[in-house]
């Protein structure tokens, strides 16, 4: 059996944030993940300057795709608003691979079935035994699953449900554009440029706000596909889309027990106006890791609930972060 002070269970943005925080504080821990890395992650793939920052990111040290996004365009029934806030258009497939790597900490391949406290840790599935765990799994995070369901820290009322795809295909318009509330939808469309020819595209809204009027997310996919081939940014019909769901923040509470953490989406923080997962995410991960290090408390009290936030105090600072 494998003995380590952390396990960290979920190695994209938020565990790897993580492991490497707790590597450059001496603290000695591992990511499990089961899914082989490189590997697809549905995701818009903004990464904002705050969280750039906190993760030392910059231009030059990254190796593979960074793409600037200038403009921001927000259109609504009656208008639209524009802002020139810039954030960095990532591939998951790529960023959270590099993090990983980055964190310095071993990444295996495991699926987690079973967790069983023994002594002052953690045994899981009779592999690995630490003293403190960290779930980082995302929506089907087994740390979540097995040790804090009782809380209900993920509620159905804010729970997103979503079609994405990200695609080769030349972006013919080069700023980030969100459509909200079209025909009624509970959400809204996103068209998001990447660099080296890629392109992300998708549809999300409130689940049981779109289950309430008896709707079909599939029909919106489809009117927004159809929209963006009339406006030309589209050549054809895209390929299927893949689904996946996740929670928008709520209460500030602290999912910490008796040696066991919660960050990412394992806890349900995305943000309430664009469903932003990144930077929740490595800011959680930071956070933990300073506590299991003994040098803070675990809180999520200040995280950022509404990305609208940060795209205003982006505008003031435009491209400080090189």
């Amino acid at each position: 059996m494998r003995e380590v002070e952390v396990v960290i269970v979920g190695a994209g943005p938020a565990g790897a944030s993580c492991a490497w925080r707790l590597r450059q504080l001496g603290v000695e821990c591992l990511l499990l993940d089961r899914e082989p890395f490189p590997r697809d992650k549905l995701c818009g793939g903004l990464v904002t300057q705050e969280a750039a920052r906190e993760l030392g990111l910059r231009e030059r040290d990254y190796p593979h795709g960074w793409l600037w996004i200038d403009r921001f365009y927000f259109h609504f029934r009656r208008g639209s608003l524009m802002l020139p806030s810039p954030q960095i258009s990532i591939r998951r497939f790529e960023f959270d691979h590099w993090l990983a790597e980055r964190s310095g900490a071993p990444l295996i391949r495991h699926e987690v079935r079973e967790i069983r406290r023994e002594g002052d840790g953690f045994v899981i599935d009779d592999r690995f035994r630490c003293r403190r765990l960290v779930g980082a799994g995302g929506s089907r995070c087994p740390v979540h699953r097995l040790l804090f369901r009782d809380l209900e820290l993920r509620q159905r009322e804010r729970q997103i449900t979503a079609l994405e795809l990200e695609f080769r295909h030349p972006a013919r318009n080069p700023h980030c554009h969100f459509w909200f509330f079209e025909d009624g939808f509970p959400g809204y469309y996103w068209y998001i440029p990447k660099a080296d020819g890629w392109l992300n595209i998708g549809v999300g809204a409130l689940a049981q706000a779109l289950k309430a009027r008896q709707d079909n997310i599939w029909r919106h996919w489809q009117r927004f596909a159809d929209r963006l081939i009339a406006r030309g940014w589209l050549d054809a019909p895209p390929p299927r889309p893949g689904g996946h769901t996740y929670h928008l923040a709520g209460p500030n509470i602290a999912p910490v027990r008796d040696g066991a953490y919660l960050i990412g989406d394992s806890a349900g923080l995305a943000t309430r106006d664009l469903g932003e997962g990144i930077r929740p995410a490595i800011e959680s991960g930071l956070r933990a890791a300073e506590a299991i290090a003994g040098r803070a408390p675990y809180r999520l009290d200040g995280l950022e609930r509404h990305s609208a936030k940060s795209l205003l105090r982006a505008l003031l600072r435009r491209r400080w972060w090189r």
